[in-house]
């Protein structure tokens, strides 16, 4: 278990450190810090108020993962869990 945890670990930072290697390629005007490495999101701005409703709580979006507010890879969108736990209890 312990080689597992190491080597997803591993991988966490290998992304992290791609992601930080793709943006500071680009010239410093088109550094967006967001974007996908290798089909992962990443994100690296500062979170804001609305960034985290839009990722957290979002019924327009129907899709249960979305991007990190801040960081590399998935979050929850709750209102998705909420409607999702509604449905199966009818």
């Amino acid at each position: 278990m312990k080689r597992l945890i190491g080597l997803i670990r591993f991988a966490a930072i290998a992304l992290v450190m791609a992601a930080v290697i793709q943006q500071l390629q680009r010239p410093a005007r088109e550094r967006t810090w967001t974007g996908h490495i290798l089909g992962v999101p990443y994100d690296f701005r500062p979170p804001t108020l609305q960034r985290v409703e839009q990722r957290w709580w979002n019924p327009d979006n129907p899709h249960l993962l979305t991007p990190h507010v801040f960081g590399i890879g998935w979050g929850v969108n709750l209102y998705q869990v909420k409607h999702y736990l509604e449905e199966m209890l009818r």
